[in-house]
């Protein structure tokens, strides 16, 4: 992309897939029908407009429709990358942080995020936990790309579960992700409840195959190997979100959490715990339950209604799927985003001091 046309920079430095990367993935190619916005960084597919690396020194010079370049970071290293090039090497960029922790940020990166021009957290949760205002935008998913009209070929995994009702949980097979309070939550229901299958997809890396070994021992002293299953990461995750009856999400700790957005956009109703975004996504009683973190008594109750009303399951999924496309687009996500450009734009880089909700 030619450096000219360029107005924004979605830096990723980061080259294994993760939520940051899947959201500038998705989010881009939207922004880019109204904006000159180029990602920049590894592991970014080939359709993404892209700023190369050799094409930084243009950023000293003015973009053609914009007083200055706007460097949207969403980690520290790329916090950091903005400073040096607006501070040390004094080019014409403003920068925005994208926050989605919900703890206290360390010194180092509380440090970072005062030099932001303007910083957006991903729920209120997150902003609660910043020290400088804040604009509140949830994240959005693609749609398209999750829905119940779409369809595909069933896998030898899906073709294998025919007949069976399912109970679905996605993530990176980890304590973190709360994996176990799943698994302790089957072991609990599916045996009174033989129409019922459980289905975990995710990749486990090596430092943690010990806890899903741990896992699949305690499936099997439970006699349910052949109902609690895990597939590890699969070729098309919208599909299984299609073919599950009910999505379980059970992390500890969480940033945001798309996967109960991309189950509810596939008219499935959600359990989660009170992580992430969760409960700023899911209607209380009618869309899902939310539940205290590692409570697995408090998971296995909230699920079980809805393993033997086949009806009141349906209804929830059918609002969630209206909820969702209400209030969940990613387009919604990136006209609140180009809000915050303009602002920057409008008032010359200069933050109004205000923190706003947007939803």
């Amino acid at each position: 992309m030619p450096v000219r046309d360029v107005e924004v920079i979605a830096p990723n430095f980061k080259r294994r897939l993760s939520g940051v990367t899947s959201t500038i993935i998705q989010l881009v190619p939207l922004q880019a029908g109204t904006l000159g916005i180029a990602a920049l960084g590894p592991g970014l597919p080939g359709h993404l407009p892209k700023l190369r690396w050799r094409q930084i020194l243009g950023l000293w010079t003015r973009p053609a429709r914009r007083p200055f370049r706007i460097w949207h970071a969403r980690r520290n290293t790329e916090m950091l990358a903005g400073l040096v090039l607006r501070d040390v090497l004094r080019m014409r960029l403003k920068l925005v942080f994208t926050s989605a922790a919900q703890r206290r940020h360390t010194a180092w990166t509380r440090f970072l995020i005062r030099r932001m021009d303007a910083v957006i957290a991903t729920s209120r949760r997150s902003a609660a936990f910043l020290e400088v205002p804040a604009t509140v935008i949830l994240h959005g998913i693609d749609l398209d790309a999750f829905s119940p009209e779409r369809t595909s070929t069933p896998s030898p995994a899906m073709q294998a579960l025919a007949g069976q009702k399912i109970v679905g949980c996605s993530g990176r097979i980890r304590h973190q992700k709360g994996t176990d309070l799943f698994v302790a939550a089957m072991i609990d229901l599916l045996p009174h409840r033989p129409a019922w299958s459980a289905v975990i997809t995710g990749r486990t890396t090596g430092e943690h195959a010990p806890f899903e070994r741990d896992l699949r021992e305690r499936i099997a002293a439970a006699g349910l190997s052949d109902r609690i299953l895990f597939l590890g990461e699969v070729d098309d995750i919208a599909a299984w979100f299609r073919r599950f009856d009910l999505y379980v999400a059970p992390p500890r700790n969480e940033g945001f959490g798309l996967t109960p957005l991309e189950a509810m956009a596939s008219g499935r109703p959600v359990v989660a715990s009170d992580a992430g975004a969760f409960a700023e996504m899911i209607v209380e009683g009618v869309t899902g339950k939310v539940v205290p973190v590692d409570d697995v008594s408090a998971l296995a109750a909230a699920i079980e209604p809805y393993l033997g009303d086949d009806a009141g399951r349906q209804a929830a999924g059918t609002a969630a799927l209206d909820h969702v496309r209400r209030h969940f687009p990613l387009a919604r996500e990136a006209a609140e985003i180009g809000a915050v450009y303009e602002r920057l734009w409008d008032t010359g880089g200069k933050s109004d001091g205000s923190t706003r909700t947007s939803r």
